[in-house]
């Protein structure tokens, strides 16, 4: 999982692409992956002798050949060995829960999500996270090394329990990591998911985060928070609950906040928002699957545009604070067509100019799923055999 992947020489690259598509089932001979990838034969034969040579995949029954495939032998199928020291990875959004297990390389071996209003209910999330997990285990047939979790809100970095009484209001002064850990019969280690959200986009992303010493991540989804990369490290403040933008203030704004206040910037640009916005707009318009859909439109666009100058606003003061090399927008609405726009629209404009003409303004490389790749990431990071001193504290 390195965050160099264009400095692998090309022999690891071609053979990393290999085993994906035997353990993604695209392919289980050595033909099969000729065709599907056009490499020379040769170039295929080595990759897969180098790979049986690592243990990492291994032959097995020979495979049937079709009919009118002729009377030579069958080929021998190939089968990915599974890695006994897989990591996982939680992500709790405010509305999700979704659960991943992965190789030591970063490959998913198995996915689940399921939908959950998880700021109110946060036993029935606990619970689920770790059935769901537990399940994929039974499915992949891993044994787990290292588990990381994500969690929508402030947690104190000293003691473990999450702060806020109104933000996470049935989560106050639980432990997450202590209840998984009971749950799940291993450590689970627990960050904020911004901060995971901008560990995936360091170290597996493939956009603007990737490579940088200086980066501001903000996933805008059911809420605004934000992940700061200072150094090529992350930055989480004295107590770990750095990167909470979501509830400063706009004026003259009345919406009313889950945290008690009015116009915090997660009450005007969030999903929910976005949707009842469009909604106004666009009366005979069904929003539920609005943003789900990615389809957008119009009114979409525009309303999107709109709340992504919002967010703009407050990120261009923030731009001129920290002088990041790059804003990455992760979360549901970055997928949104207008949302990054109108966000670089509005730092470009209020962005002191040479902060404004230097910062790169860009969707998260890996989506809405940058939280749960940071999970995997500093599982895998935090493990003894990897542990690498780039890890939050």
């Amino acid at each position: 999982m390195t965050a160099d992947g264009d400095r692998v020489p090309l022999r690891e690259r071609t053979a990393e692409e290999l085993l994906a598509l035997v353990r993604a089932g695209g392919a289980s001979t050595r033909q099969e992956l000729v065709n599907s990838t056009r490499m020379a034969r040769s170039t295929v034969n080595q990759a897969v002798a180098r790979l049986i040579r690592e243990g990492r995949i291994t032959e097995s029954d020979r495979a049937p050949k079709g009919p009118g495939s002729g009377s030579g032998r069958p080929a021998v199928r190939l089968v990915a060995v599974v890695d006994a020291s897989a990591v996982a990875g939680i992500d709790f959004g405010h509305s999700h829960v979704q659960v991943a297990v992965a190789d030591e390389q970063g490959a998913f071996l198995g996915h689940r999500i399921a939908r959950l209003d998880v700021d109110a209910h946060a036993p029935a999330a606990l619970d689920l996270a770790a059935t769901m997990l537990d399940g994929l285990v039974r499915t992949t047939g891993v044994t787990l090394g290292s588990v990381v979790a994500g969690v929508p809100g402030p947690l104190d970095a000293r003691t473990g329990a999450v702060t806020s009484p109104t933000i996470l209001s049935s989560w106050v002064g639980l432990h997450p990591g202590a209840e998984l850990t009971r749950r799940l019969a291993l450590p689970v280690r627990v960050e904020n998911d911004a901060v995971l959200g901008a560990y995936g986009e360091a170290r597996h992303g493939a956009g603007a985060g990737r490579g940088r010493a200086d980066f501001l991540y903000v996933k805008a989804s059911h809420g605004i928070g934000a992940g700061l990369v200072v150094g090529g490290r992350l930055y989480t403040g004295a107590t770990g609950i750095a990167g909470e933008i979501g509830h400063i203030g706009l004026p003259g704004r009345p919406e009313s906040c889950r945290c008690g206040k009015r116009g915090c910037l997660e009450a005007v640009v969030s999903v929910e928002a976005v949707r009842a916005r469009v909604a106004l707009v666009d009366p005979s318009r069904g929003v539920a699957d609005v943003l789900l859909d990615r389809r957008g439109g119009p009114v979409v666009e525009r309303v999107a545009h709109e709340a992504g100058r919002t967010l703009g606003t407050v990120l261009a003061q923030l731009c001129d604070l920290l002088n990041p090399g790059a804003l990455v927008l992760g979360g549901e609405l970055a997928t949104v067509p207008g949302f990054v726009d109108g966000v670089r629209a509005a730092v470009e404009r209020d962005a002191q100019p040479a902060i404004a003409a230097t910062v790169e303004v860009r969707a998260a490389a890996l989506g809405d799923r940058a939280e749960l790749h940071g999970a995997l990431e500093l599982a895998a990071a935090s493990s003894p055999a990897r542990a690498d001193g780039d890890a939050p504290h």
